[in-house]
């Protein structure tokens, strides 16, 4: 029997369903048409992608990892162990709002008002701390969106404060002068949010479903089969109807601000969705500047960046040593949400500065987050924080921008830096004056010490006479933020003699010109 070209299709349309793809998607297509350009979405092409000068330069930047989750001011991923019957979240939740069969996240969004958000502000005191590139939150772990969303309208601008918050931070970063980046959360977002979908074990509720089980909300808690309690942080059970959903929501973000940097929490998501959507990032800047992306991505998997590609993103860490490529930590000083329980626990303009330049000197960026709590204005605490770090850039910030590694990051006592790379910040001691780190600039050498010796006399033993890693001659070495100081140099090392006053406090830089030192 024949039967028409339009009802064959039709019939296998019915027939596999899966091949009925979203908006965007041409019948059978695996990724819609990106920006044309340079790079094709595959990792080959992708070989080719140099990191840009710019991100190189700027060393800082500053994150507001600011969502509905920080409305109920009780720490990260609050979203997800809410619905976890042991978390202390779950707990939090019962006790202010009811139980989760009842009431859930879904109504904790109204909670966010963000009354008084001021992205100018904001940007402006980052940019007086030194920070060179700031980056927005643009969606995190709880599908929810912080711009006028075309793909979800579970967004900032329908809901909660009713503002596009990514757009807000766009135009107050162009004024200030800053590159702007967004950080992309989404992709696990099926499985992180999966635990709104079971119930109670024991108690009252047992066996009570969640509200997040509800059909009527599907499109804010996701439709995984299965409940992750312990989470896998990888693709499985993502279906590939999400793969093209996460495409096109992350597409319309680049499209609509065109961010400096797109940071994804987690590797490469999603292989040719994924690479698809950096050739596209990456030919969208580069028609905007001669045929040269000045974009960058990361990725939290070290293999993504090996060879052009992307940006190695340390997630609260710093890598052994000077890392070939650029790379980049991002931590915080507190919890990533706004925790009421860590103010007056943050971390000091101290800890702030140690992690800049041992990050510096291995040729890295550090991306700090300032959690905002509810209101959008930092508390007095951050600004404490936030105001030692500006006075200390402002001493010692040509010692940081545009520098590059030395032959050696620097020298520390045995145990003081920890081994490997994420989430290994909290086992790391303060830095003291025995610590002491290196960065250039041109044929100008930077010597950080850590510390101020308490008999005002500073010994550098990689600048001796007879180090295999000395170079060249030095004729003269200022301290930045006093002047010229007096040296010797023997085979024991660098002799510097300090002045009776500190030039700032926290970490202190040693300007060293002379004949082939770098």
């Amino acid at each position: 029997m024949k039967i028409s070209r339009r009802k064959a299709v039709k019939t296998l349309a019915l027939a596999i369903p899966a091949l009925k793809f979203m908006p965007g998607y041409a019948f059978g297509q695996t990724v819609p048409a990106i920006q044309d350009g340079p790079f094709t979405g595959t990792r080959e092409s992708l070989k080719s992608y140099v990191i840009p000068e710019w991100f190189r330069d700027a060393k800082f930047g500053i994150w507001a990892h600011w969502g509905p989750q920080s409305a109920i001011e009780a720490g990260d991923w609050y979203a997800r162990n809410m619905y976890m019957e042991d978390s202390g979240q779950y707990k939090h939740f019962v006790t202010h709002y009811g139980h989760q069969s009842k009431i859930g996240y879904k109504d904790t969004i109204p909670k966010w008002k963000a009354e008084k958000f001021d992205a100018d502000h904001l940007v402006g005191l980052y940019k007086k701390a030194g920070a060179k590139y700031f980056m927005s939150m643009g969606v995190h772990h709880d599908n929810f969106d912080l711009w006028n969303s075309k793909y979800n309208h579970w967004n900032s601008v329908k809901m909660g404060p009713k503002i596009d918050i990514v757009g807000e931070f766009k135009k107050a970063t162009q004024k200030h002068g800053l590159k702007f980046g967004i950080s992309d959360h989404l992709w696990i977002s099926p499985n992180w949010f999966s635990t709104s979908k079971g119930a109670d074990k024991d108690g009252p509720y047992a066996g009570i479903k969640y509200d997040g089980a509800n059909p009527q909300y599907a499109s804010l808690y996701g439709n995984s089969p299965k409940v992750y309690t312990d989470l896998p942080w990888n693709e499985d059970g993502i279906p590939e109807s999400w793969k093209k959903h996460w495409f096109l929501r992350i597409k319309d973000l680049v499209d609509q601000y065109q961010p400096d940097l797109l940071y994804c929490d987690g590797a490469i998501p999603f292989e040719e969705h994924g690479l698809s959507m950096l050739a596209h990032l990456y030919n969208q800047s580069a028609a905007k500047n001669g045929g040269i992306a000045q974009s960058v991505y990361t990725s939290k998997r070290a293999e993504d960046s090996q060879v052009g590609t992307c940006v190695f993103d340390v997630e609260r860490g710093v890598v052994d040593s000077i890392w070939p490529r650029p790379w980049q930590t991002d931590t915080c000083i507190g919890d990533w949400h706004y925790n009421r329980d860590t103010v007056g626990h943050y971390k000091s303009a101290k800890t702030v500065v140690d992690m800049l330049v041992d990050i510096v000197s291995r040729n890295g960026n550090l991306m700090l987050n300032f959690p905002l709590p509810a209101s959008g204005m930092l508390d007095n605490d951050e600004l404490v924080t936030l105001d030692g770090i500006t006075k200390w850039m402002a001493v010692n910030n040509e010692a940081i921008y545009a520098t590059r590694p030395w032959k050696i990051y620097g020298i520390s006592p045995p145990a003081v830096v920890p081994t490997g790379t994420s989430f290994n910040e909290s086992k790391r001691l303060d830095l003291t004056y025995n610590d002491i780190r290196f960065t250039t600039k041109g044929k100008t050498l930077y010597a950080f010490f850590m510390g101020w010796p308490h008999n005002g006399q500073l010994l550098i033993k990689p600048l001796a006479e007879n180090n295999a890693q000395r170079t060249g001659k030095i004729e003269n070495i200022e301290l930045l933020g006093y002047g010229k100081v007096e040296y010797s140099r023997d085979n024991e090392g660098l002799k510097v003699n300090l002045p009776s006053q500190k030039p700032c406090e926290h970490a202190y830089a040693l300007k060293l010109s002379g004949i082939d030192l770098t």
